[in-house]
């Protein structure tokens, strides 16, 4: 009789499932023989109840919001980084389209709310933060206009903070208004970075169809659907593409096969 039989019921440990053992072996498969790497860990921080009249209250908010909610992110991947032995690129953050946030204060500039995000993004330590973000491709409202507007100072003043804006889709058609305007602010994004060779414009995506959420730089934002945090795992997709053509005849590390000389049968 060994040890484990003899203790009681309550002590022993459960038994794993067959699911969760198939999960831990195609894991350890990804990470031995496919070369798994994470391409970035996003957290999408909600800044809903953030919103405040006073602008000032709101930033602080929001400050707080994200060095609260992140303030472990780095440090638990690299914890995994460590025990696993999977890279992971970036760690990154999306917080609320600021063009909701900030609607509240009815303020003129919303470069103070760049530099707040700014500030947070290096206090936890992430490589990215997304949500400099206004959605207007059925129109626009005051304060999507303003943070329009804010755009290339904005990118010009802050290292980690990326900024986006929706101008169109396939039900509602093209913003042409908001075209205009994103063509004026992507040439002063890049003049006023220019000492960077223009990152500023490097940090801004113009997009048409825009999804709901969006965990990927430099277009990142947390959906307003979205639970008030959650975090996104990306897998590399070049690394995977790689690996998956090396198992088929003639990718990489292989040749074509030589082409068939039948006749086409009449």
């Amino acid at each position: 009789m060994n040890s484990e039989s003899m203790k009681p019921e309550s002590m022993r440990p459960e038994p794993m499932d067959t699911a969760t053992t198939k999960n831990i072996l195609e894991t350890i498969h990804m990470i031995e023989d496919e070369r798994l790497d994470i391409r970035t860990v996003t957290m999408g921080i909600s800044l809903l109840d953030c919103i405040d009249s006073d602008g000032e209250v709101a930033r602080r908010k929001i400050y707080d919001r994200i060095t609260t909610r992140a303030k472990d992110l780095v440090a638990t991947c690299q914890g995994i980084e460590t025990e696993l032995g999977i890279p992971i690129i970036n760690k990154r953050i999306t917080v609320t389209p600021i063009s909701l946030v900030a609607a509240a204060g009815g303020e003129a500039d919303y470069v103070p709310f760049a530099r707040t995000l700014d500030a947070a993004a290096r206090e936890v330590g992430v490589d990215f933060l997304g949500g400099f973000t206004a959605l207007v491709e059925k129109g626009r409202t005051h304060s999507d206009k303003v943070l329009i507007e804010s755009i290339p100072q904005a990118l010009a003043e802050t290292e980690y903070v990326c900024s986006s804006v929706n101008i169109g889709s396939s039900r509602a058609g093209i913003n042409m208004s908001a075209v205009a305007e994103m063509g004026r602010a992507i040439k002063q994004s890049a003049e006023l970075t220019a000492s960077t060779a223009g990152l500023g414009a490097a940090k801004l995506v113009v997009f048409a169809n825009a999804v709901g959420d969006n965990p990927f730089m430099a277009g990142g934002f947390h959906g307003i659907g979205e639970a008030d945090c959650c975090v996104s795992v990306g897998v590399s997709g070049p690394g995977v593409i790689k690996r998956a053509l090396e198992k088929v005849p003639g990718g990489p590390s292989g040749r074509w096969p030589r082409p068939s000389r039948r006749r086409p049968s009449r």
